[in-house]
């Protein structure tokens, strides 16, 4: 393992199933540290038969390719040089290179208790890379860029345990003017940059933009694979740059189609594809009653304000708010609201706590944000201020 290896908040989750029968999943953005976290597993599994592969080598595809399962089994145990009655652990790295693999692991699985730890880059892909027969065999972990509270530990500025075990309630009552001088400087470096773990670790500021532009690069050299016509790679592109000013604003899909010259469901598949590969975030509207499903109708933010920021150009509140966003959503799941009258109000969290995210906050944000709470039925209720504000019921985005 590389000296500045640190370890991933998810890894715990991750170490208590090491010996279930079941698959694990690990899907994110390219560049988030999937490879890296599964070597640790790997790392960790001592005295066991074990292998690795990585499927963006065609060689390493190879041995999964014989029609003959049983074969493979074999392969497999030779390799590891495993005995009869021990268990073989399997490492695959971007399964999505080879779907065929999936019905190969259900076999090996149920027939030999074959313990299986993959990674792939979207959930474009494995939504429909596993059969349904597979749905009860594999735990599924999503690795996001760093959380602040991470990106703080990676920085060595706080302990892991202490990165760990924060929470909402943990950031609510810690919002005060020492903690938020204490981090200040941190935070605005976070949110500028984002939360790739290899662009935290680099120091010089323009060898990180370069980073930021490679893992961007990356993006369209890779996931977009799935994408064979040229026309269509420009049209993702072109609707890429439409959305960055875009950020905290419903979408609406019909004059974005207008604009690009491309018909409207093209523009929902694209989407769904970017929101598949974890590219952006589409967040649905608060109702008591389920939500639809479709895209329009919807919020758009970008899962890293590093790359917002290297791609395009946004105002420091629609960054903060993309930064909070990210943020929250590591506590639960995010709705916003807007009513008929056009009253908003930012994120509601698990449909219980509800926030109003601003640059500077002031005690008319939060009178307003209490009432358009209360009328919908939320007692709960915060300001997230970019800048200190001395108010009740304030959070620093630095806290979350």
């Amino acid at each position: 393992m590389e000296s500045n290896f640190k370890k991933r908040l998810i890894l715990s989750q991750i170490e208590k199933h090491i010996d279930h029968k079941n698959a694990i999943v690990i899907t994110g953005m390219r560049q988030v540290g999937k490879t890296t976290l599964m070597r640790c597993v790997f790392d960790k599994i001592i005295d066991k038969p074990k292998l690795w592969f990585d499927f963006d080598n065609p060689l390493d595809q190879k041995i999964f390719e014989d029609i003959e399962y049983r074969n493979i089994y074999e392969n497999l145990k030779n390799q590891s040089k495993a005995g009869d009655d021990e268990r073989i652990f399997v490492f695959v790295d971007e399964i999505q290179n080879f779907p065929e693999i999936t019905k190969v692991m259900k076999f090996l699985i149920g027939q030999y208790g074959v313990k299986f730890f993959v990674t792939g880059s979207s959930n474009f892909y494995l939504k429909n890379l596993f059969p349904e027969s597979l749905s009860g065999r594999k735990f599924l972990y999503e690795l996001s860029p760093l959380s602040f509270r991470e990106y703080l530990y990676f920085k060595e500025k706080i302990s892991f345990e202490d990165a760990e075990n924060w929470n909402i309630d943990k950031a609510i009552k810690s919002s005060n003017l020492i903690d938020f001088k204490k981090l200040e400087v941190d935070y605005t470096e976070f949110i500028t940059f984002g939360g790739f773990p290899e662009v935290c670790l680099t120091k010089d500021l323009a060898t990180k933009r370069e980073v930021l532009k490679n893992i961007f690069v990356s993006f369209f050299e890779k996931d977009l694979k799935i994408i064979s016509d040229y026309r269509d790679i420009r049209e993702l592109r072109d609707l890429i740059l439409l959305l960055v000013p875009r950020v905290g604003s419903m979408l609406d899909v019909t004059k974005i189609a207008s604009e690009l010259g491309v018909n409207r469901v093209k523009i929902y598949e694209y989407l769904a594809f970017l929101q598949g590969t974890f590219f952006i975030k589409l967040i649905p509207k608060y109702s008591k009653s389920i939500d639809r499903t479709v895209a329009g109708g919807r919020r758009v933010y970008f899962s890293d304000t590093g790359i917002l920021n290297s791609i395009g150009s946004v105002n420091e509140g629609q960054l903060f708010e993309n930064a909070v966003i990210n943020q929250l959503d590591r506590f639960g799941e995010i709705h916003f609201y807007r009513g008929k009258s056009g009253s908003e109000i930012d994120a509601i969290l698990d449909k219980k706590i509800a926030f109003e995210i601003k640059t500077k906050g002031t005690k008319e944000y939060l009178r307003d944000l209490e009432k358009r709470s209360e009328g919908i039925g939320i007692s709960n209720s915060y300001l997230v201020s970019r800048d200190y504000a001395n108010i009740p019921k304030t959070i620093f985005g630095s806290m979350l």
